[in-house]
């Protein structure tokens, strides 16, 4: 059985060498890894397709095996982690990746690439599944929805820092170049993780099929599970947007791929504000309230792409933001809501949520690997569609008695 750990409000107690001030840094880090995966390259998967004179599915499986990977690693590190401890399962998962990272650069043809990702993503599951458990270990409270709004941030923060410097590292090496921008990226997580000290308290008894298990009991929480599904949902649209943005701009409105990492950064940079802006809101409105207005954004967002976003390029981009905002503002207060509905399982409550989200984008990345033709309109189709089921579920989730004992704060 686990047993929850004492949180506190003070890393300093528990971070000697970290602080207050490098334990979050270390959280960001930790949790921008997918996204630092494979933003980083996307300016690169047109050159790569030519290189290897291969079909670009062919290609995008570098993306989708590499998420589907990342998903189930993600929950086999979770538990294992509140058995073991969070230090020692990043340790291992942080090795794998920096030397996966290499591997990938010395690929010599895609399927070797493939494989390679493959085993990067197993190692930066790690990663995942552990940054999480970290924050409910060591916060509480509104501090601990602060911290995720960080922590959280980072993974689109990511995603408008990435494809700006894969497009200038392609400028300055091949895409093998960015491969070993992601392995000394891990090194440097290696490095922070070495420095950090244990936050949990009381671990998990039983054996490893034991401790696993309680991925199980985690999911028979029936509001944890249909918040789960609801929000993990939202990254099927925004992982095919994400995917496919290299090929709408570069291939269907002809941008280099300089100026498309310009688009996609403003894109991102919504991603970036609306983590800040939502801890704005929340002072003032109920959490409740900004979700579903976040829900009815993303549905006009949607409209808004599948009318006018096949114009230009930079209609396209305002036409899409919306929606990008909404996923990156819901996901400090999903994530929060979701770890507050567990007491103990820590790991496995975070495992869930990672590995479940991951394997979702993974969805979006394969939805649109089989409609090359029609990317702009599929996108638009994508939000509509999910915004409908996600936004069904909450409504289902805020009906729950966990939920309605929260509904006014």
């Amino acid at each position: 059985m686990t047993y929850p750990s004492t949180a506190s409000n003070d890393p300093k107690r528990s971070q000697k060498y970290l602080g207050a001030r490098g334990l979050p840094v270390l959280l960001a880090l930790l949790s921008a890894f997918v996204p630092l995966s494979t933003d980083l390259y996307l300016p690169s998967l047109p050159t790569m397709t030519e290189q290897f004179h291969v079909p670009a599915a062919e290609t995008n499986l570098t993306l989708i095996l590499f998420f589907i990977a990342f998903g189930i690693a993600t929950v086999i590190w979770g538990p294992l982690s509140d058995k073991y401890g969070r230090r020692p399962i990043l340790l291992v998962g942080l090795t794998v990746y920096a030397i996966a990272s290499i591997l990938c650069a010395a690929s010599s043809n895609v399927w070797q690439l493939i494989f390679f990702r493959i085993l990067q993503a197993a190692g930066g599951g790690a990663a995942t599944a552990v940054a999480a458990a970290i924050v409910k270990d060591t916060y509480f409270g509104r501090k601990r929805e602060s911290i995720l709004a960080l922590v959280q941030s980072m993974v689109f923060i990511a995603p408008a820092v990435a494809p700006v410097v894969g497009a200038l590292l392609l400028r300055l090496t091949s895409w093998r170049g960015v491969f070993v921008t992601q392995g000394i990226l891990g090194v440097i997580a290696f490095a922070g993780t070495i420095i950090f000290q244990e936050t949990l308290e009381s671990r998990s008894s039983g054996d490893i099929l034991h401790t696993v298990g309680r991925l199980g009991v985690v999911l028979r929480n029936r509001s944890f599970t249909v918040l789960l599904v609801s929000f993990s949902m939202m990254s099927i649209a925004m992982m095919a947007f994400v995917s496919s943005s290299s090929y709408i701009y570069q291939d269907t409105f002809r941008l280099s791929a300089q100026v498309y990492s310009f688009f996609f950064a403003f894109n991102a940079l919504g991603m970036i504000l609306a983590p800040l802006i939502y801890l704005r809101l929340v002072c003032r409105f109920k959490r409740f309230s900004i979700i579903n207005v976040c829900f009815v954004v993303m549905l006009l967002s949607g409209v808004l792409v599948c009318v006018l976003g096949g114009l230009e390029p930079w209609v396209f981009a305002l036409a899409v933001l919306p929606s990008t905002f909404v996923a990156s503002a819901t996901r400090a207060p999903s994530a929060y809501l979701m770890l507050n509905q567990q007491r103990g399982d820590t790991g496995s409550v975070s495992a869930l949520i990672g590995s479940v989200g991951t394997l979702m984008g993974s969805v979006g990345i394969i939805i649109v690997s089989f409609n090359m033709g029609h990317l702009i309109e599929l996108i638009g189709a994508l939000n509509i569609i999910l915004v409908v089921l996600c936004g069904g579920l909450w409504l289902i989730a805020t009906g729950t008695p966990s939920l309605k004992a929260v509904r006014d704060v």
